[in-house]
């Protein structure tokens, strides 16, 4: 029964994966990122993490997520653009890299690695998820806020980016008036 779910998520992540690559539209592939998120959730549960089941729906599907809709939706990128690279580089080096990525993971997959163990959930018996809220909200609280500020910044900065390049600002006319 494991690896029947096994492969129904992993259908569902690879297609959610392939879905956010090749979708033309970002809001689809923004929808396609939740399906790919919920799925990694998924394994998560089967690997008997409820913790990081739970943070990825709620910090990634959710709030991640909706931010890149807002910001997709703010700056108005949900139209088309054309095939015309003005960094004609640029795609024959992606199109390497990836080549490459899969060729690197092809050759790692076959060995044995030493992170590959079970979990210990038996024995923790739930102790896992106070230690690590514990960690978080006490030790590591400030580094947890900053970062939640940086997200923030980083969006209004490029709201205010976008905003500066003419988008949201009045378009003067400049044409003169023609008299009879």
């Amino acid at each position: 029964m494991i690896a029947v779910m096994f492969f129904v998520v992993a259908a569902i992540v690879l297609g959610g994966a392939f879905g956010v690559v090749l979708s033309p539209n970002p809001v689809y592939s923004a929808l396609f990122l939740v399906a790919t998120l919920i799925g990694v959730a998924a394994f998560f549960l089967m690997q008997s993490a409820q913790l990081l089941a739970a943070v990825q729906v709620i910090v990634y599907a959710s709030a991640v997520v909706v931010l890149f809709l807002f910001v997709i939706m703010l700056l108005g990128v949900d139209r088309r653009e054309g095939l015309n690279d003005p960094r004609p580089l640029q795609r024959p080096v992606a199109i390497a890299l990836g080549v490459l990525l899969v060729i690197e993971v092809v050759a790692l997959a076959g060995h044995n690695w030493a992170t590959g163990t079970k979990s210990q959930v038996a024995k923790l018996h739930g102790a896992n998820i106070d230690s690590v809220a514990r960690a978080l909200f006490t030790t590591y609280l400030w580094p947890f806020e900053i970062t939640s500020i940086l997200f923030v910044a980083a969006v209004v900065g490029a709201v205010v980016l976008a905003r500066r390049s003419g988008r949201g600002a009045p378009v003067e006319d400049t044409r003169a008036e023609v008299t009879s």
